[in-house]
């Protein structure tokens, strides 16, 4: 009868063909397989980062643009007018899929929007002031019209002086004073200053001849103006009029 190996003897034979693998080469496969699936991982992340905005732009410009569309088909514009509020309103929907914060002025909904992207983080009532062509009894003219475009903001006031101008004493039938007259408040506390003397300002004080919003400028509530105050910037923060 043949005899019966004892496997648990330390002098058998080893039946195995291969010798083991060390330790360290068990940790070095297993830590490539690790690190290969942080890479692919990390990988993906960058793509969608950097090729995300396309998939945005592809999701939302047909949208938009069409909305535009409409909105223009029913304004009666020159052909200057139409290109400003065109290049404007395009503008508007670039900065839409960007990330940075900007204001929109919406003249129709009478609306002042603070964006950040595609996020409205506050909104406000505005009054848009009007068209208006002011004349003095000696035939000076001075002609406003309502603010369209981009524009980035050239300057920023808190409890601006406002030295008078005579168009006001004009518009509002008075005598122009021998002197200028120069008021605390006179455009409101807080004043945002663009290109041409346009601004986007709070309700004049009390003292100040401009009763309501400067003609074809914007005037926003105290409140809403203080509330964005610190995140607008000279020369950077965009603004968009349509």
């Amino acid at each position: 009868m043949p005899e019966r190996r004892n496997e648990s003897r330390p002098d058998a034979p080893d039946r195995r063909s291969f010798p083991r693998p060390p330790l360290w080469l068990n940790l070095l496969v297993l830590l490539l397989g690790i690190g290969g699936l942080l890479w692919a991982r990390y990988h993906k992340e960058q793509v969608n980062t950097r090729f995300g905005h396309v998939l945005v732009q592809q999701q939302r410009t047909p949208a938009d643009v069409q909305k535009m569309k409409e909105e223009l088909a029913e304004m009666d514009l020159t052909k200057e007018a139409l290109s400003t509020e065109l290049n404007g309103r395009m503008k508007f929907v670039q900065a839409l899929k960007s990330e940075d914060f900007y204001l929109s002025v919406d003249s129709k909904s009478k609306k002042l929007r603070f964006y950040y992207g595609d996020t409205v983080l506050r909104e406000a009532d505005i009054t848009v002031g009007e068209q208006a062509s002011i004349k003095t009894p000696d035939g000076k003219t001075w002609t406003f019209i309502p603010v369209k475009g981009a524009f980035k903001i050239e300057g920023k006031m808190v409890d601006y002086v406002w030295r008078i101008p005579n168009w006001v004493y004009a518009m509002n039938k008075q005598p122009i004073p021998a002197e200028q007259q120069a008021i605390a408040g006179g455009l409101g506390k807080y004043v945002l200053l663009f290109p041409n003397g346009y601004v986007i300002h709070t309700p004049p004080s009390e003292d100040s001849p401009l009763k309501g919003a400067k003609p074809g400028s914007i005037m926003v509530p105290e409140a809403d103006l203080a509330a964005i105050w610190e995140r607008i910037h000279i020369d950077k923060t965009q603004v968009y009029f349509f």
